[in-house]
This record gives structure tokens, C-alpha cells and sequence, in this order.
């Protein structure tokens, strides 16, 4: 009678689940890691993001076999072909794995006829379980993320004074949308030199018989748990105190303003949501950091990540497949290469493209909102978003690029479409500066293309965004238009690609 784990490539932190409930017996419990090349060709993914689950895996498994577990890592063509193997090798009759993140791949576990009981143990990665988000979703007749945060910050007692919130207020966003105005003085971020495991992890990828995205040097990113603690620890140290005021903005040059750049580590399983969020309410008492910076971050953590976890499972397996607009362009070239005229979506690709990175407002309100309003397959946008970002995985992108960015559920999640013209970008960016185009017109040979395909979305889907009661004042001015000016704008919409 012999119990196995499997660990799975986002799974990688010494506590997680599976692992958790062998530590007594660890010296008579095999563990099993794959690298899948089949299943990193199913997206064009980015190169980095290949080699920081590959690099993060096999140190991983390297800390495991240093504190005393037996591991077996393997290089295979597919999953089932090695576990399969290592199953009837180790003679194993019960497999634990702790719940996956992502919808699919536990639909391939369950799908799988094993030689050997399989265990899914409840997955401890998050603040919420599925469970614990559906019973507070079950009753509410709308899921508001602030209500959720809400809830959570009163259940794990953070930023709390007695029953209510620090500060006197729960939300502090308003005082985190200043444009970018003058010199910044940004911080450098943390990075690291590629070791030989790293290195390898690179060859690998330079060498793969099948395509990826973007640059895979140069490689700064953290790879074990030690060194996700160091950004967590730089972030708070260099980047906290000023993360707030200027989160939203956009700068040419400054791939990473203020921003903590944690994600690809919880994501991974090197950092725990509650780990981060204490040491930021920590260093907020201990160093009296601005109260709008740390709830701003926190929000992030404990508001939009779980939410939008919690989200993803909560709904229907359809969701993927929604398309409220009914949207059919297909995804144009430059998504892949970033040659377009738009500076706003040429600075941004570029950095995807060099960095695997880009912050929450470049993503949602140039990638996306350019997606929204110029009518792209939302299926295929998001496919896009899945491939090209190093912290991208299943039950990240399908709530935030098809609920949040494209509103694709109609309403589930946002209750209104994140659409907007030229002129949020101009107010929010410096991109408009270094642009062909004029982000003040809408018509003319020089009109941005934002600010045509907003007006052609609003006129296209009046009807719909009708029903969005936070639309109507905007619809309005659909009717102050001439006639000849909102032709054109219909002409240049539908020709434009």
C-alpha cells in the first residue's frame, strides 16, 4: 500500500495540500513532477513564461529532495505516459494531487483511468475554497467585488479597527488615479541572474521544435521561494510607500512603475496570498506607510485575485464560450508582433514581448478595451492573453479578459463594459505624444482608432448597452452627433483592418 503526490507546475510551495498530509510520513512517500512539452504547444506561449515554470519546477524539486523526499522529475512528450509509468513503478495505489486551479486540467484528472485510487486533496492556495466563495455567492442577487472584499477583510480581520475599517473608509481607489505628470522617479525593480538551472531551463526553451512568443532574454525573474521572498520584501522596502497615486497610470520606458510584480510567484505557489498581505498590514503600522498605497495593494490581493478565482468556478463551464456583442473579428496580426501605427498598442506589445509583463491597466484598458470596441473574438483575445503573460493561467483569464475586459458574460461580472476613447488614454498615458495619430479627433485621416471604434461600439450596440443602466448618460451623446460624422466613423470602424 503505497500513497504517491503529484505536484503540479503552479503547485510549487512545501505546504501545499497534497504534500501537507505526507509530511509524517514523507520518507515512504514518492512525489512525481512532469514537464509536459505536449501541453506548453496547446498556446503560443511566451518564452519567459516557459522558462519560469521549468526553472521554478525543477528547483522546486530540488527542495524537496534536499528536505528529504524522494522525487521523481520528469522530461516527457504528454502527463500520462510517465505517470502511468511511475505508478506501476513505485507500486502505487493511491495518488494525491492537490486540486488543480485551472478547470480543464481537473477534468483531465477525473478523466483519467488510473491503475490506483486518485485523491484530490481541497487546493490551500487561495484565501477562499470554491466552496467557501459559493456559499457566499449563493444568496446574493449580485456578486459586487467590493462586498466580497468586504467580506474578507472582516473574516481574516485585516485593515480592520474594531468592526470597522482603518481609516474610516473601505476603498481608497480615488486617491490612486493620478495621470503621469513630470519626472517619476521610479524604482528599479528586483531581478536575478539566471543559474545553471535557469540556464538550462533557457536552452531548453531556445531549443523547443515548436513556436513561442516574445524574448526569452534577458531573464530577471525569481525562481524559488527565497527569492520571491526578496521582491516581496524589495516591494515593500522600495515600491509600497508610492504604489498607490500613479497604479493606473502609463508611462513609455517604465515597464513596471510601481507595481509589485508578485503575481507570477502566487500564481506558482512560491508565495501565499496571506503571507503577502500580512507583511504589507505590517509594514503599514511598523512604518507608517500611506493608507491608500497598502489598501490599494491589499484590494488587489484580497479583492480582485480571489474574486476572480472564486468567479471562475462559480460560474457555468460555458463561460468560456459566452460572447454577449457577438463579436467576430479575428485577432489582428500586431497583437503578435506590435507593429501598428497606435503607439498605445505598440509601446505596450513590445513590452509583453520583451518582458512577458505589463500592469493591470495596460491590460484592461489598451489591450482590452482596444479588443472590446474594435468587436475581436473574445475567445481568441483571450487565448492571446492566456499565451503571452508570464502570470497568465486558465482561471486568471477567463473572468478578467472575458467578464472584465470584453464583457463577454453580458453583466456577470462588471456592471458595465471598461470601454473608453482616446482621451482615457491620453489622460492616463504619454503614449499619445509619440502617436501618428490625433488623439483628440475621431474623423480626419489622423483620427485615433480608439476614438472611432468607441463611438462605432456605442452606435453598434445601443440596444444592448441600453440595458446597462450606467450607459445611457454616454448613449446620449450618440444622438448630439452628425449624421455625416458618425458615417464616416462607421466607415473607418469597419475598415480600418
Amino acid at each position: 500500500m503505497t500513497t504517491g503526490v503529484w505536484v503540479l507546475g503552479d503547485q510549487l510551495y512545501a505546504g501545499q495540500a497534497a504534500l501537507a498530509q505526507r509530511n509524517e510520513h514523507q520518507a515512504e512517500t514518492p512525489v512525481l513532477m512532469i514537464e509536459s512539452r505536449q501541453h506548453v504547444q496547446q498556446r503560443r506561449y511566451h518564452a519567459q513564461k516557459l522558462v519560469l515554470v521549468w526553472s521554478a519546477m525543477r528547483h522546486f524539486a530540488a527542495e524537496l529532495q534536499a528536505a528529504g523526499w524522494t522525487v521523481s522529475y520528469e522530461l516527457a512528450k504528454d502527463f500520462e505516459t510517465p505517470l502511468r509509468q511511475w505508478i506501476e513503478d513505485q507500486d502505487i495505489t493511491t495518488l494525491q494531487v492537490m486540486e488543480p486551479s485551472d478547470r480543464p486540467f481537473l477534468t483531465f484528472l477525473q478523466t483519467l483511468d488510473l491503475p490506483c485510487d486518485l485523491e484530490i486533496i481541497p487546493n490551500n492556495h487561495f484565501l477562499w475554497s470554491v466552496d467557501g466563495f459559493k456559499a457566499w455567492a449563493s444568496d446574493r442577487k449580485s456578486l459586487l467585488m467590493e462586498s466580497f472584499y468586504r467580506a474578507g477583510r472582516k473574516e481574516l480581520n485585516v485593515l480592520m479597527a474594531g468592526g470597522e475599517p482603518v481609516g474610516g473608509q473601505w476603498n481608497f481607489d480615488k486617491e490612486n488615479r493620478k495621470p503621469p505628470k513630470g519626472q517619476l522617479d521610479t524604482p528599479e525593480p528586483l531581478t536575478f541572474e539566471p543559474d545553471e538551472i535557469t540556464q538550462a531551463a533557457i536552452s531548453a526553451v531556445q531549443n523547443a521544435d515548436f513556436p513561442t512568443f516574445g524574448e526569452v532574454k534577458p531573464f530577471p525573474w525569481a525562481v524559488t521561494r527565497d527569492q520571491a521572498l526578496q521582491v516581496l520584501d524589495h516591494f515593500i522596502a522600495t515600491r509600497l510607500n508610492t504604489f498607490g497615486p500613479y497604479q493606473d497610470a502609463m508611462v513609455t520606458g517604465e515597464d513596471t512603475m510601481w507595481h509589485a510584480l508578485l503575481s507570477p510567484y502566487l500564481n506558482l505557489g512560491l508565495l501565499q496570498p496571506l503571507e503577502v498581505i500580512e507583511a504589507v498590514e505590517r509594514a503599514y503600522h511598523e512604518q507608517d506607510l500611506p493608507l491608500n498605497s497598502v489598501e490599494g495593494f491589499i484590494r488587489q490581493v484580497m479583492g480582485w485575485r480571489e474574486y476572480m478565482r472564486g468567479l471562475y468556478w462559480y460560474v457555468d463551464e460555458d463561460y468560456c464560450d459566452r460572447n454577449f456583442f457577438d463579436h467576430d473579428r479575428p485577432l489582428p496580426d500586431f497583437f503578435w508582433t506590435g507593429d501598428t501605427d497606435m503607439n498605445c498598442l505598440h509601446q505596450v506589445i513590445d513590452q509583453v514581448q520583451r518582458t512577458g509583463y505589463g500592469h493591470h491597466i495596460q491590460r484592461l484598458m489598451i489591450l482590452a478595451n482596444f479588443a472590446l470596441i474594435a468587436g475581436l473574438n473574445p475567445q481568441e483575445v483571450e487565448n492571446w492573453f492566456h499565451a503571452a503573460f508570464i502570470d497568465a493561467y486558465d482561471w486568471v483569464m477567463q473572468t478578467n479578459v472575458l467578464g472584465m475586459g470584453l464583457f463577454a458574460d453580458g453583466g456577470v461580472l462588471a456592471s458595465k463594459p471598461y470601454s473608453a476613447s482616446a482621451n482615457y488614454v491620453n489622460r492616463m498615458s504619454d503614449y499619445c505624444k509619440g502617436c501618428r495619430y490625433n488623439h483628440k479627433a475621431k474623423t480626419g485621416d489622423d483620427a485615433c482608432p480608439f476614438n472611432f471604434f468607441y463611438w462605432d461600439f456605442l452606435d453598434r450596440h445601443r440596444d444592448k448597452l441600453k440595458s446597462q443602466g450606467r450607459m445611457n448618460f454616454i448613449l446620449a451623446n450618440l444622438d448630439k452627433m452628425q449624421p455625416a460624422d458618425l458615417d464616416e466613423i462607421r466607415d473607418r470602424a469597419a475598415n480600418f483592418f
